[in-house]
């Protein structure tokens, strides 16, 4: 299957006209699918006044309804399949914190088509079939895990399913398996690199070579702490699991964006405020159509995430369109007198200091009707042992940058090594206490 370069050569290298033929066939193919089987869908499609046995232009997606989370959860929990339930044999779900979980579902094709995703990526990073990949993303309800584990099992890689947590486990496996490659969240690597180095392991000295992280938003500066921390190659890799999971795209090894996998979904950048959408390499909200999902395709969804597209080819050779790291989610924007604030902004500015660990808790609350925001962040042994006048000092120094690059002062509270609670899944770097959260 795989030239050397990449694991389905004609289609990763496809010239833009044959990728959209193929877009607009299969996206034809997806609304007679949700027009017949899916009444939530027919209904829209017909508000909207569109045929889709007559579909025929892909400027006509704008004419096409959304859809949205909020969409999933009235339809809680098997409104949107469309397909039978004997035809199902996959159901994965959010953990529904915040109201009905959204429920996705996948046929056995679906399956099949999400493995060979997985394997398109992990190749495009430079896995190949004798590395070893420990992969230590959640399994059960989270899409995560088994998205990982049958992409690593069909590029014919040995797949350790460790799990997340017990990380000293975690590390002894990787240390007695040989590990090559890593796959969790990007705070759950730091995790690792700092337990690692409280047991005195030497990470150059072991195999691991590349980590596949996602689930996250996570900056190029944090990406550069994880590769000096393990020695490895960090690669993003992104999915939802409304979409299909991981794998909807993916760095390749020149780490310049992450290919969508265009020939399965079709990606947009629309403006959140006018909906309306927007030209190549804008910042703007993600949407993303399913061309080739049987059991749950969705139309239009609109993921929240805040990335811009770029359709030039990459240098690796390969012409799907690439996206940025979502470096932020439109209800993840914090609105702090006034200013726009995300905290990947924040995060950007804490590593590049040197002095500091990458452990952070941002505090929103409201006092005397005023929004207040403070940064809570570790310092290292060294750092905490020098008298409180320097601590203060280097508090207002980091203080000062945050300024300049977010606009607003945010008190900056330095704290002693392992004060933050550590995460083994995704980070909870935000609370926002008037929305009533605790710490």
């Amino acid at each position: 299957m795989s030239d050397g370069k990449c694991w389905e050569p004609e289609v990763e290298t496809m010239s833009r006209e044959k990728l959209q033929d193929l877009q607009l066939k299969r996206l034809k193919s997806t609304l007679i699918n949700v027009f017949e089987n899916v009444k939530f869908y027919r209904d829209k499609l017909n508000d909207a006044g569109i045929d889709p046995y007559r579909f025929d232009s892909l400027e006509n997606i704008e004419k096409l309804p959304f859809t949205t989370k909020e969409d999933l959860r009235i339809n809680y929990p098997f409104g949107l399949f469309a397909r039978p339930m004997n035809e199902i044999v996959r159901i994965h779900s959010s953990s529904g914190t915040t109201g009905n979980p959204t429920v996705v579902s996948y046929t056995k094709n679906d399956i099949s088509l999400w493995g060979n995703l997985i394997a398109r990526d992990l190749y495009s990073t430079g896995v190949r079939s004798m590395d070893i990949i420990q992969n230590s993303y959640g399994y059960g309800l989270f899409t995560g895990g088994l998205g990982l584990h049958y992409g690593a099992e069909l590029l014919g890689a040995t797949v350790i399913p460790s799990s997340g947590g017990l990380t000293e486990r975690q590390i002894k496996i990787m240390q007695d398996y040989g590990s090559t490659v890593i796959c969790c969240t990007p705070s759950y690597a730091l995790y690792i690199a700092e337990v690692g180095h409280e047991l005195g392991i030497d990470f150059s000295k072991i195999p691991l070579r590349i980590g596949i992280f996602g689930a996250e938003p996570w900056t190029e500066e944090m990406r550069r702490e994880i590769e000096a921390r393990l020695y490895i190659d960090a690669i993003d890799i992104y999915g939802l699991s409304e979409i299909i999971g991981p794998g909807v795209s993916c760095e390749c090894i020149e780490k310049n964006g992450l290919h969508i996998a265009e020939d399965h979904f079709y990606p947009e950048i629309i403006d959140p405020a006018t909906d309306k959408a927007l030209q190549s390499k804008n910042m703007g909200e993600l949407v993303f159509t399913s061309l080739t999902k049987e059991a749950m395709p969705l139309i239009r969804y609109r993921t929240r995430d805040l990335s811009i597209l770029d359709s030039t080819a990459c240098s690796c050779g390969r012409t799907h369109a690439r996206m940025q790291k979502p470096m932020g989610r439109t209800d993840d924007m914090l609105i702090i007198r006034g200013v726009n604030v995300f905290p990947s902004q924040i995060e950007e500015i804490l590593m590049q200091v040197k002095e500091i660990e990458p452990h952070y808790l941002i505090v929103v609350d409201k006092k005397n009707y005023l929004d207040t925001i403070e940064l809570w962040v570790e310092v290292s042994e060294d750092v905490f042992a020098e008298k409180i006048n320097d601590l203060e000092k280097f508090e207002s120094a980091i203080e000062n940058k945050l300024y300049g690059a977010t606009g607003i002062n945010i008190d900056v509270k330095l704290k002693e090594p392992k004060t933050i609670k550590r995460s083994e899944g995704k980070a909870k770097r935000v609370i926002d206490k008037r929305k009533g959260e605790r710490i």
